[in-house]
């Protein structure tokens, strides 16, 4: 799920650049007991993913796909949007 979306800019290279803050939710199982799993995540969407995502409303239930890196600050990870769907 979207909680945040960042105003839509350019990199340098004046490529649509886009900041947001992902929520996952799920139960798991682990150990023989079901476990309760929340987060949130940084993420950033590039070209016309991140034109698309800027638009989004909050709370906006997809499912991504891409992969994580560190920040560029080396303060945690980012995760880096390829492609989304709306589920």
């Amino acid at each position: 799920m979207v909680v945040q979306v960042q105003s839509l800019r350019y990199t340098p290279a004046g490529i649509p650049a886009v900041n947001l803050v992902l929520e996952h939710e799920s139960q798991v199982v682990e150990m023989d007991t079901p476990r309760q799993v929340k987060l949130q995540l940084r993420a950033v969407a590039f070209g016309a993913q991140a034109e698309i995502l800027s638009r989004q409303g909050l709370d906006a239930v997809c499912e991504f796909h891409g992969f994580m890196t560190n920040a560029r600050n080396g303060k945690g990870v980012v995760f880096h949007i390829q492609d989304f769907s709306k589920t």
